[in-house]
């Protein structure tokens, strides 16, 4: 094998034997290896047949394979006790450790935590030379081989500090969504390679029940027969939704985790991948600037919340925002920033979307953003927006014409003479194109308001996806009732045709930052907002 091999997963190997194993083992099935590369990209997902391997944090790889029938799957590879032997030797550290555990000051960090661990496995083991099977007394050190260490401590680690079984997943930074249904049932959804098989599985039901019982105390959101369904939050802010009972669940008990991105996606990122343009971006900096309530709505995983994030830097940086969330998602860079969260039923005072929305009002924002309106809390944003308060959210809809049913329908119920509260609509879905699927930002839409004469909402198309070209065209150029009627004269324009101007300039300005690969989330943040205190001259690049 060793002349297959890249000097960096030399490195790896050596530091890493269950790897070596793992790769040995694959060598003599396929007569072949992965291509070892830190770090994926996204011109991989062209790769007819995908062979690679990730580090995401020793000692765990992500191996993505391609079976001989051109299905992809997901392998982590990570150590593993492989005889029974193993298992039990697992099981006397962990109870020998347990045993000497309350006799220890209680760890207040996951710091001061992992260091306890090492210290109550060394009390408790002794490392031999050769392999030694376990006898049936308790009393005395437990013999590992320095394997069976290495191995026996990571797994306690694991299971302990981290999410057990799932930590290769939460650690992996290109996963979007976990899906466990049953035992044996892992998908996940990756961010170039889609939807995958994965070989991390939970014993049997009972072991699954038991896992997602203890996760649900860990979040503070505890599961049972009688609340079966729940909603939490993990450490790392990745949303997870529980269902516990298998009368609820029939394949099992099941749950699924929608990833937490640690720094959020930037505008420039989202314009390099084509989501959107430039040209819209620039457009959403001009309404965000102006205050204009701006919804992105779409369909699940259309990447709306993505979306919603990214443009938060165009709101002026001394702006105080508000956000009201069911699970936190949405990532504020302002300073001045009141981040709410509802609580759950079964909680003392339960506090949901509408308590917040209301307590909103009372505390005189500048923006005010909902992570997502799906209720009578929509009535409570069309409030705010009516009083001067504009709002952001996401919304559940696949266009501007079913946006406006579901508003002015059960239960939000909003009057739609009020509809024109609301300025713009950003539609995002994930479309299936050329193979592959990809988030675009469909059209951005206008609404003008209600007109009599037709018994109905005017609205004004300013953007629209061309799924032929890919490209995004600009329909609203010197035809865009916001621009023109809503900022133009705020903004002091003695002809409000010039705005189309500075909307040129402030494309060109993103256009720039992804020539020049400007893509992390605060740089681009600190770009924007330089511009708004002192203008072209502050821009780090010329134009």
């Amino acid at each position: 094998m060793k002349n297959d091999v890249s000097d960096d997963l030399k490195v790896a190997l050596k530091r890493n034997p269950h790897l070596k194993a793992y790769l040995e083992k694959f060598k003599r099935k396929y007569g072949t290896l992965p291509v070892f590369t830190p770090q994926l990209s996204r011109d991989m997902k062209a790769l007819p047949r995908p062979n690679l391997l990730y580090p995401v944090g020793d000692p765990i790889f992500i191996h993505i394979f391609t079976d001989k029938n051109g299905d992809k799957k997901y392998i982590a590879v990570e150590p593993k006790l492989s005889t029974p032997d193993e298992k039990m030797k697992y099981e006397a550290v962990m109870d020998s450790m347990l045993e000497l555990a309350p006799f220890e000051p209680t760890p207040e960090t996951e710091e001061e935590l992992e260091k306890l661990i090492d210290k109550l496995f060394g009390k408790v083991v002794t490392i031999v030379e050769g392999k030694t099977r376990l006898s049936g007394k308790k009393s005395g050190k437990v013999p590992l081989t320095r394997e069976e260490a290495y191995k026996i401590k990571y797994l306690i680690k694991r299971d302990v500090i981290g999410v057990g079984p799932l930590e290769p997943l939460i650690r992996d930074p290109y996963i979007e969504d976990i899906h466990v249904i049953g035992p044996k049932n892992t998908h996940l959804v990756h961010k170039i390679f889609d939807m995958m098989p994965t070989n991390i599985e939970f014993g049997d039901e009972l072991s699954l029940a038991e896992y997602l019982k203890n996760l649900g105390e860990r979040i503070g959101r505890p599961v049972s027969e009688r609340n079966p369904i729940v909603d939490g939050t993990l450490p790392d802010g990745s949303r997870v939704n529980i269902i516990y009972s298998t009368d609820v669940s029939l394949k099992g008990p099941s749950f699924t985790i929608r990833k937490f991105a640690a720094t959020p996606i930037s505008i420039t990122q989202l314009i390099n991948f084509g989501t959107l343009s430039s040209e819209i971006a620039a457009y959403l900096w001009i309404c965000l600037e102006y205050g204009m309530s701006i919804w992105v709505s779409g369909e699940t995983a259309s990447g709306k919340t993505t979306t919603l994030n990214a443009m938060l830097p165009f709101i002026k940086p001394q702006s105080k925002i508000y956000t009201a969330e069911d699970t936190p998602e949405v990532q504020v860079p302002h300073a001045v920033w009141q981040q709410l969260n509802t609580r759950e039923r079964g909680e003392v005072g339960r506090v949901d979307l509408f308590d917040l929305l209301k307590a909103a009002l009372r505390s005189r924002p500048n923006y005010i953003i909902v992570g997502e309106i799906r209720g009578k809390e929509g009535a409570v944003a069309f409030q705010a927006m009516q009083t001067g308060h504009p709002v952001l959210a996401t919304f559940h809809a696949g266009s501007v014409k079913k946006l406006i049913q579901r508003l002015t329908g059960d239960p939000i119920n909003v009057p739609i003479t009020f509809i024109d509260n609301l300025n713009v609509v950003l539609i995002q879905q994930a479309v299936y194109r050329k193979g592959q699927f990809l988030r675009r930002c469909l059209q951005v839409e206008e609404i003008e308001g209600y007109f009599e004469e037709i018994d109905g909402i005017v609205t004004r198309a300013v953007f629209e996806w061309d799924s032929v070209t890919d490209k995004h065209i600009f329909r609203g150029l010197y035809n865009s009732y916001v621009l023109e009627n809503k900022i133009a004269q705020t903004a002091g324009f003695d002809d409000p045709r010039k705005i189309y101007e500075e909307l040129e300039l402030r494309a060109m300005i993103l256009d720039k930052m992804v020539e020049n690969k400007i893509f992390d989330y605060h740089e681009v943040s600190k770009i924007i907002w330089d511009y708004y205190k002192r203008g072209i001259e502050a821009l780090p690049f010329k134009l």
